[in-house]
């Protein structure tokens, strides 16, 4: 008997930091949302392989993957390029959420494709998957306080209390945007979210 390998027609990526440390910091703000599209359509993270955990769920009739790297957030191009080169889903089926700086909090923006923009994250996929073609949602967690401010600590901080609202918002309207992507294209989702 031939077992024919399982295949997807999209890999959601949220990136992020593991550990009990990074939780609910900045630069896991594709953990949060990723973990919103898992909540939302019942989906668990009960598989663990390529340096990462992920799950299956169905969106708009497409079956999709969604991925937690566990490789830290510089690394996060080996788990993306050892997912997709197993399943053989090509770079423009695959969908990063990540944190963003130059955005401000409450904010999200959806993009076809494009440079790393300082990101370690986006960069290592870049550099990895040899392409910037790979859409991709940003998340607003807002910009430093000063330009002397360590954007170590920045990233690796806890968003104060009063604007928690606000980021929940944008983590809302990140499911979104994926599954708009998902249903009815790229165009489609940078018109609706890119306000």
């Amino acid at each position: 008997m031939i077992f024919k390998k399982q295949t997807y027609d999209y890999l959601i990526f949220g990136l992020g930091n593991p550990g009990l440390q990074y939780e609910k910091t900045r630069h896991n703000a594709g953990f949060m949302a990723i973990d919103k599209i898992a909540e939302k359509y019942d989906c668990s993270f009960n598989k663990h392989k390529f340096e990462s955990v992920y799950g299956e769920c169905n969106i708009g009739g497409k079956r999709v993957l969604l991925v937690k790297p566990q490789t830290f957030m510089n690394l996060s191009g080996k788990s993306v390029t050892a997912v997709s080169s197993f399943y053989k889903v090509p770079a423009s089926s695959i969908i990063v959420m990540f944190d963003d700086i130059s955005l401000s909090v409450g904010k999200i923006r959806v993009r076809r494709k494009g440079s790393h923009g300082g990101h370690n994250g986006i960069k290592d996929i870049i550099e990895l998957m040899g392409t910037d073609d790979i859409m991709r949602i940003k998340i607003g967690v807002g910009e430093k306080p000063n330009p002397e401010y360590d954007l170590k600590d920045w990233v690796l901080g806890k968003l104060p209390s009063e604007l928690l609202e606000d980021f929940s918002a944008a983590l809302e309207n990140t499911v979104k945007a994926a599954e708009e992507i998902i249903k009815r294209g790229i165009d489609s989702a940078m018109n609706k979210y890119n306000g």
